[in-house]
């Protein structure tokens, strides 16, 4: 979605949120620095398959993902990280590696690290490299309605 879809998702469920700009950076914990927000504050999606099906994981930039460990609570048999190229379509309004940490608008699970869901704000990309949107993660929880897992690890 690009940005103006995404802020009219938000304005319509009548969330309060900011809109930052930053210079053009391609890592979440770059980002996170340039923008002056807590590692552990900065979502990152990264997009996972899970028994061949694929699903968003969103950490702290800060973070990086365990796979064991979220194989284990998610019960799957087979998770791998997804390569771009598996899933740049699935995103066509964003620029690749920039997508919202919002998986069930593009039809996908979406499962949050527990580490970040002890966060009152979190700041995430808003389909592009030079644009972050800040909101409560309170109001991300009742949008997104994620499984809050163990399985990340700084």
């Amino acid at each position: 979605m690009p940005i103006n879809t995404l802020t009219e998702y938000l304005d319509n469920h009548s969330i309060e949120y900011i809109t930052i700009g930053h210079s053009r950076a391609f890592t979440a914990q770059t980002i996170a620095a340039s923008a002056h927000i807590p590692g552990k504050k900065m979502a990152k999606s990264v997009i996972i398959k899970m028994d061949g099906k694929m699903a968003m994981a969103v950490l702290p930039a800060s973070y990086r993902i365990d796979i064991q460990q979220l194989k284990i609570a998610t019960g799957c048999d087979k998770l791998e990280l997804s390569h771009e190229y598996e899933f740049k379509n699935k995103f066509p309004d964003c620029e690749l590696g920039a997508m919202p940490p919002f998986g069930n608008i593009y039809g996908m699970p979406v499962y949050v690290a527990k580490s970040l869901a002890e966060d009152e704000e979190i700041a995430f990309n808003a389909c592009s490299h030079s644009l972050l949107i800040k909101m409560k993660y309170e109001d991300f929880d009742k949008l997104v309605k994620p499984k809050i897992l163990k399985f990340s690890a700084k």
